[in-house]
């Protein structure tokens, strides 16, 4: 028991390496990770099992439930269109495209496995390509289509490899049942993600408390995925629904203090079972790479990779650009309007965008080891090795070179429009506020030294708002531009917030200021520094 404590320590230690090592290199920590379990794989030393059933239930609800609680409806809304096609319409081509090349390839693998396949390794994961293509300037429309089809093609696929499993689990595949089974699949995930999400906001004024509501929070996920499994339909796709439904309310009867503490934890959730989970996909390579030469030469494993990588590479460009050139040619000889569309530019960075990542691992480690009958699960060790393959080419390969190919392109970025819509709303909610006050001063529930001193206030916000919109409006290339007085502001306030930091510190251990009243004191601080931008 203590060596598997300590051996999970030295995991952790080398997750939190990994994630201060990438962002002084300016790479996501997943790359390193995903290095790292490579390296540990053929070092000498304990290696920790994972079941199937561990990662199905524990891993990938948290994990796609966080993903869809930062998520954007409106901003899936707006781009509904090349939203569904990237995150339906071309997981479910490359899953089956996937599925039948890797049959044909592999001798006696039933189609329902190679199906299972495609959909593990058909969904990309926005994490790194957002990570870099953030650092790199890219446009933030790509941004959101990026990240609505990051989640949405999770639901999809997932569900999908779902109805995959249970077929090659059980008597094998049928279009008939298979077609029957992902509609109430579907249906009741949609159903139940609903109610959930719908529960969550009928008992937010009874979640004003924020550790009630971080646990209610965290129960979620697990209670949307369990109900709907109960009913046989998707728990994961009950799981998205529920995030996209839950992160679109949060705004509503939901308190500061908990909305940002329910953040926090959900950033250090994703940060562990990410890390832990490429780590421990690493650990499995060793037996699975002994179940691979018992079970099939080494020609058909290397074409199986192959197959699937290459499938994996090439469906996504030539997707993009049959969807963007088709309904554009048809347009223009039916003499309808052309509507917007990609062009060539941000179909390359789109077409290199798609990286594999966590759940890709996680989807194909929680195939069953067995099958209904209680033989061996057919080709589980060959279906790991093509989707480590697959993670390995996109996740290293694409995303160490997705920055380099961002810059090359010189996608015109339009930061400083977004940053100027960001400032014209701060400069509403100002406006709203001054209202509010003359209104309280109306009541009578106000004096007026206390609205002077409020109007002040919320007089030089608005001035600072306003000079952000003017210095927006005058930015080139649409980039952000920082004036050197509003960059000496910055250093300023934070070197202030500093000096007060370190004078309360000497409060406190000079013995004038007990522990608890410096914790809230700090806390103020705290909070007063995270409204000012990043470093």
């Amino acid at each position: 028991m203590i060596g598997q404590l300590w051996f999970v320590l030295g995991m952790l230690a080398v997750v939190v390496l990994a994630r201060g090592l990438g962002e002084r290199l300016g790479v996501p920590f997943t790359i390193l990770l995903t290095l790292a379990g490579l390296v540990y794989a053929v070092l000498p030393g304990p290696k920790l099992e994972l079941e199937p059933e561990i990662v199905l239930v524990l891993v990938l609800p948290p994990l796609l439930y966080s993903t869809a609680r930062r998520s954007s409806l409106l901003g899936m809304r707006a781009n509904l269109r090349p939203i569904v096609s990237l995150s339906v319409l071309l997981v479910l081509v490359t899953a089956f495209a996937v599925g039948a090349l890797v049959a044909l390839v592999v001798p006696g693998m039933p189609l329902a496995v190679a199906i299972l396949l495609g959909a593990a390794v058909a969904p990309p994961d926005p994490v790194a390509a957002l990570s870099v293509g953030r650092r790199a300037g890219m446009p933030p429309r790509l941004g959101v289509l990026i990240e609505g089809e990051g989640l949405l093609n999770d639901a999809t696929a997932l569900t999908t490899y779902q109805v995959a499993v249970a077929a090659a689990v059980g008597s094998g595949f049928s279009w008939a049942a298979a077609s029957g089974q992902f509609v109430w699949a579907v249906v009741g995930g949609l159903a139940v993600g609903a109610a959930v999400a719908l529960t969550i906001r009928a008992a937010r004024p009874w979640l004003a408390d924020p550790l009630i509501g971080n646990a209610v929070s965290l129960a979620a996920p697990f209670v949307a995925y369990l109900l709907a499994e109960e009913i046989g339909s998707s728990g994961i796709l009950a799981v998205v629904i529920a995030g996209l439904m839950v992160g679109h309310d949060a705004g509503r009867d939901e308190t500061g203090a908990s909305r940002l503490q329910t953040g926090a934890v959900w950033q250090f959730v994703d940060f562990l079972l990410e890390g832990f989970v490429f780590l421990l996909i690493g650990q499995q390579l060793p037996s699975m790479l002994a179940g691979l030469r018992s079970e099939h030469d080494t020609g058909t494993v290397l074409a199986a990779a192959a197959v699937t990588v290459a499938t994996v590479l090439l469906v996504r460009p030539l997707w993009l650009v049959v969807t963007q050139s088709v309904p554009a040619w048809l347009n223009a000889r039916l003499g309808k309007e052309p509507g917007e569309r990609l062009g060539g530019r941000e179909i390359v960075a789109l077409s290199w965008a798609g990286t594999r990542g966590v759940i890709s691992l996680a989807a194909v480690v929680a195939v069953p080891l067995t099958t209904a009958d209680g033989s061996p699960f057919p080709h589980r060790d060959l279906l790991l090795f093509c989707t480590y393959a697959v993670v390995l080419v996109t996740l290293v390969g694409q995303g160490l070179t997705f920055a380099p190919l961002l810059r090359r392109l010189r996608l015109p970025t339009d930061a400083a429009e977004a940053e100027q819509v960001r400032n014209e709303a701060r400069l509403a909610a100002v406006d709203a506020a001054m209202v509010t006050v003359d209104d309280l001063l109306a009541q009578g529930q106000i004096g007026p030294q206390l609205a002077e001193a409020l109007r002040a206030n919320l007089s030089a916000r608005a001035r600072r708002h306003q000079a952000r919109i003017a210095m927006m409006a005058e930015a080139e290339d649409g980039g952000i531009s920082w004036s050197p007085g509003y960059e000496q502001a910055l250093f300023a306030r934070r070197a202030v917030i500093d000096a007060q930091r370190q004078e309360l510190l000497r409060w406190r251990d000079s013995g004038r200021l007990p522990d608890a009243s410096l914790r809230i004191l700090r806390r103020e601080l705290d909070h007063e520094e995270r409204t000012l931008p990043d470093r």
